[in-house]
């Protein structure tokens, strides 16, 4: 879990100040023994005893030198005095083993989608809200704003209302707008944020006007969650990438996207795309990857790969075994994951697409 609001005493400072100056390992052991025996004792204290504070004491008492052990003392004491956090979130990295809440390993294991509040599973394809509360965690800041690109029910805007960061939608079924707004109403907004959905198309909207008319020019967060192609038909709308024609089609309506988000993106920010694979008569069709493939064309870089496990679907929760069994018959595996792949935009992406784009051009003039 994230630190606690627990704060020790100066005076605790104080005494690690002073274990400096120990001669000896067995000196330093006794002045720690000193603090821990001066710790509040949970029934005494209304936030009780650090847990972070009990095991980096500990950690120092069992240190085999001197060295070893002043060099945690000196960790532990800018733990609890300096607050160092980088330009793109608000972890404490002075005490970044209290979050253990936040993911860093690139295969998730995610049993069951948050249900919690006004979340809801009843809009077949949305995503689990744990995927956008780690992205915000992980690359926004309090007060950042987040762009959705791909609304739907709301779940990005949601987590993000609850997490302190404006977030806006862009959703292109004017019933889903409603409703998405409506969820997002009926949950306390105790950090006063914006969170809004707005009907368009993410191709073509001119996003910089949505984004000036709730009271900012960019964004550092991007969240994207497609379609995946035609697994599920959304609308009957052509806008709607769900009805593509083909891969190839896909491929060419998300690009635009991707080329009209890009420019309300602030360098250096990132850009997170959740998407996953498809079959066609009888053959997987890379989509994720393929897809992948698209962003990084349009100069943004790829800096990680996250698979998540596919497990609780509501299409294969009551059909398990006779997914296996189509499987065994069909000789291929079942689907049970998906991709999270993030994006940073650079300074020159912009102009590396346009660059491209203008040698296409010319190479296409020349044939």
């Amino acid at each position: 879990m994230s630190p606690k609001a627990f704060q020790p005493a100066p005076v605790i400072v104080e005494q690690l100040i002073r274990c400096r100056a120990a001669q000896s390992v067995q000196e330093l052991r006794q002045s720690v023994a000193r603090i821990k025996n001066e710790l509040p004792d949970s029934a005494d204290s209304p936030n009780g005893t650090d847990d972070y504070l009990l095991s980096e004491l500990t950690q120092i008492s069992e240190a085999l030198t001197l060295e070893r052990g002043l060099y945690y003392v000196e960790r532990l004491i800018r733990s609890m005095s300096e607050v160092r956090t980088s330009a793109i979130n608000d972890i404490n990295l002075n005490r970044w083993k209290e979050y253990d809440d936040i993911l860093t390993d690139s295969l998730w294991v995610v049993d069951r989608r948050d249900s919690s509040g006004v979340h809801t599973a009843g809009y077949w394809g949305n995503f689990v809200p744990q995927i956008p509360r780690q992205m915000m965690t992980r690359y926004t800041r309090k007060g950042d704003w987040v762009l959705d690109p791909f609304a739907g029910s709301g779940t990005t805007l949601i987590e993000g209302q609850r997490l302190g960061r404006n977030t806006i939608g862009i959703e292109l079924q004017p019933r889903m707008v409603e409703y998405a707004n409506g969820l997002i109403a009926s949950e306390t907004n105790s950090h006063h944020v914006t969170a809004d959905v707005v009907i368009g198309d993410s191709a073509t909207a001119d996003l910089r006007s949505i984004l000036q008319d709730h009271g900012t020019e960019t964004v550092q967060l991007v969240i994207t969650h497609p379609p995946y192609l035609d697994i599920i038909r959304f609308s009957d709308d052509p806008r709607d990438l769900s009805n593509a024609a083909s891969v190839e089609a896909f491929l060419e309506m998300m690009g635009r996207v991707v080329e009209n988000v890009a420019p309300v993106l602030d360098s250096g920010r990132y850009l997170a795309l959740v998407i996953g694979d498809k079959y066609a008569k009888g053959d997987w069709i890379p989509l994720g990857f393929q897809t992948m493939n698209e962003v990084v064309k349009r100069g943004f870089s790829l800096k990680s790969i996250v698979v998540k496990n596919f497990e609780d679907t509501t299409g294969k929760r009551n059909q398990k075994e006779l997914w296996r069994y189509r499987a065994l018959v069909g000789g291929f595996y079942i689907f049970k994951h998906e991709y999270i792949f993030i994006f940073r935009k650079d300074q020159a992406s912009n102009q590396r697409y346009v660059q491209s784009d203008e040698s296409e051009r010319c190479g296409t003039a020349l044939k």
